[in-house]
C-alpha cells in the first residue's frame, strides 16, 4: 500500500488577503478625518459640573490606537501628539489620565455588517491573564504567587467570521451563565445555537426555545430523557439529541448535525490573542471590559478588510 497522503489547503486570494494585512497597519484607516471632524464633545445635554471637551469618538479613536499598537495611555497620548502635528490638524489631545477616566464610562459597537435573514451563533470561552508571573518563570523558580485573569465569552458568525456579541466576567462565571447576555447584544434572528458540553444546561436550552433557536449542544454523556415519547407535549430538542446519540453514537450524531463548526468559534479566538496578546493592560475591571470590546471590534475591521480564501487539495 502506498503512503497516505496528507491533506492540505492553499490560499486562493493570497493577493487580496496580502493587501489587507498590510492595511490593518495604516494610521489612516484608524485616525481618518471623520474622527476628526467630531473631535469636539456637542454638550447637548445639560448637566452639573465642567463640560466635556473630547467627544466619544476622540476618546474612542486614541483608545482603538492604544489596543492597535498595545501601546500604555502615556504612550498612546504621545502618539496622538504626533498625528495631529503630522497632519498639520490644530485639534488637542486628552492627557493619559482622562483617556483612563473616559474609557471606564464608553459605550461602543462592535461594527458587526449585517446579512439577510437568520444567522448562526457559535460561542465559546477564553481566559485572559491580568496579572501574575510567566509560565516560565513560574516552573523555573517555582514561585506560587497568586494570579488572576478574566473570562472572556464570545459569539461569532460562522458566516462572516465577525465576533456579534461578547461578555467579560470574572473566572468563577460558568459558560451557561453569559447566554443570556450574549444573546440580548445581537439583534439579527438566529437560526442555530453552536456550544460545548458547558452549555448543556436546561436554562439554557429553555431560553433558547423561548426564542425559537435550534440548539447544536452535545449532551453530557450519561443524560437522561427528561420528556418521554409518550408524552403529548412537543418533544425536547436535547431528549431527541440523547435518543439520536444512543442510536448512532457521539461521534456518528456530530458529523450528522454539523457540531464541528464550533471550531470557527476557537479560531476566532486564536486570532484575537495573536493580534492584541492574551493578557489585558488594564487593572480596573470596568476599564477591562471596553479593552476587550475594542479588541473585538478592532478584529472585526480586520475580518471586513479581507479574509483569506481556502480550498482543500
Amino acid at each position: 500500500m502506498g503512503k497516505k497522503r496528507k491533506t492540505a489547503y492553499k490560499v486562493t486570494n493570497w493577493r487580496e488577503y496580502n493587501e489587507s494585512l498590510v492595511r490593518r497597519g495604516d494610521i489612516t484607516l484608524w485616525f481618518d478625518e471623520d474622527a476628526l471632524a467630531t473631535w469636539e464633545h456637542a454638550n447637548e445635554e445639560v448637566k452639573r459640573g465642567r463640560p466635556f471637551t473630547y467627544s466619544d469618538t476622540a476618546i474612542e479613536c486614541l483608545l482603538m490606537l492604544r489596543e492597535l499598537f498595545r501601546l500604555p495611555y502615556r504612550q498612546t497620548e504621545g502618539l496622538g501628539r504626533a498625528l495631529v502635528q503630522l497632519m498639520d490638524v490644530d485639534v488637542p489631545i486628552p492627557s493619559f489620565t482622562l483617556l483612563a477616566k473616559r474609557a471606564a464610562r464608553l459605550k461602543t459597537s462592535l461594527d458587526v455588517s449585517h446579512t439577510r435573514g437568520p444567522i448562526d451563533m457559535v460561542v465559546d470561552s477564553t481566559g485572559l491573564k491580568v496579572v501574575g508571573e510567566g509560565e516560565w518563570r513560574s516552573a523555573a523558580y517555582q514561585t506560587c504567587r497568586r494570579k488572576t485573569w478574566r473570562k472572556l465569552h464570545l459569539s461569532i458568525n460562522p458566516e462572516t467570521q465577525e465576533i456579534m456579541a461578547e461578555v467579560l466576567t470574572t473566572r468563577s462565571k460558568v459558560d451557561a451563565e453569559s447566554v443570556p447576555e450574549l444573546l440580548k447584544q445581537v439583534d439579527q434572528p438566529i437560526d442555530k445555537f453552536y456550544g460545548d458540553g458547558a452549555y448543556d444546561r436546561w436554562a439554557v436550552h429553555e431560553q433558547l426555545e423561548k426564542q425559537g433557536i435550534a440548539p447544536i449542544i452535545p449532551p453530557q454523556r450519561g443524560a437522561v430523557i427528561k420528556q418521554h415519547g409518550n408524552c403529548k407535549a412537543k418533544p425536547l430538542a436535547r431528549d431527541e439529541a440523547v435518543r439520536r446519540i444512543r442510536r448512532t453514537g457521539r461521534s456518528s450524531w456530530k458529523r450528522e448535525i454539523g457540531y464541528h463548526r464550533r471550531s470557527l468559534v476557537e479560531t476566532s479566538m486564536f486570532r484575537l490573542k495573536q493580534a492584541f496578546g492574551n493578557r489585558l493592560k488594564n487593572k480596573a475591571f470596568e476599564n477591562q471590559r471596553i479593552e476587550v470590546r475594542l479588541r473585538c471590534k478592532l478584529l472585526n475591521h480586520f475580518t471586513q478588510l479581507g479574509m483569506p480564501k481556502s480550498k482543500w487539495n
